[in-house]
């Protein structure tokens, strides 16, 4: 009699505590959906460089223009970001045959603040920005690899640095 009891007890609550286990599963689920969902995920790449081709005439100091899109709701430090403690975007360029380079011309930063520290200016680039390369060519196709190191800030929070590689491509004629 109470081998039947204790079985009839145990096929009572099975059942029950099955749907209790699946029910809070799918809770815990459901509840780290919604939370990922409050808070975007952060892009693999804040900056994405625009390649176009571009003409300079032969043998004559020129200026190609390389324009950049930083993805939105986010924006970097400028050249000169106004303090010692951020890293600045820099364009680091290789050699090319027949090609002679002059030094990057960065556009001038933005003043901005933290909400946290609005007493404190820093200067960045949102939206695009656009670097001026001087360089003087022979005449034919020519092709300038590099890098644009810089770091990305939302209004709460600076991260790493990043590199972006750059092929600048164009034609003197």
């Amino acid at each position: 009699m109470k081998a039947t009891c204790l079985n009839r007890t145990r096929l009572t609550f099975a059942p029950i505590v099955s749907l209790f286990f699946i029910l809070a599963t799918t809770a815990q689920l459901g509840s780290a959906q919604f939370d990922s969902m409050d808070t975007p995920a952060k892009p693999r790449a804040y900056v994405v460089y625009a390649a176009g081709p571009q003409s300079v005439p032969a043998a004559r100091s020129s200026l190609l223009e390389l324009r950049f899109q930083i993805v939105p709701g986010f924006h970097i430090n400028s050249h000169t970001p106004n303090s010692q403690f951020l890293i600045p975007t820099a364009l680091t360029l290789q050699p090319a045959d027949g090609v002679e380079l002059g030094a990057p011309q960065y556009p001038a930063g933005v003043p901005f603040s933290f909400p946290f520290d609005p007493g404190v200016k820093v200067d960045v680039y949102s939206g695009s920005f656009t670097v001026k390369l001087p360089v003087v060519a022979t005449a034919g196709d020519h092709a300038i690899d590099g890098t644009l190191k810089y770091q990305a800030c939302d209004n709460a929070s600076c991260y790493p640095p990043k590199t972006l590689p750059v092929r600048i491509v164009f034609t003197a004629k």
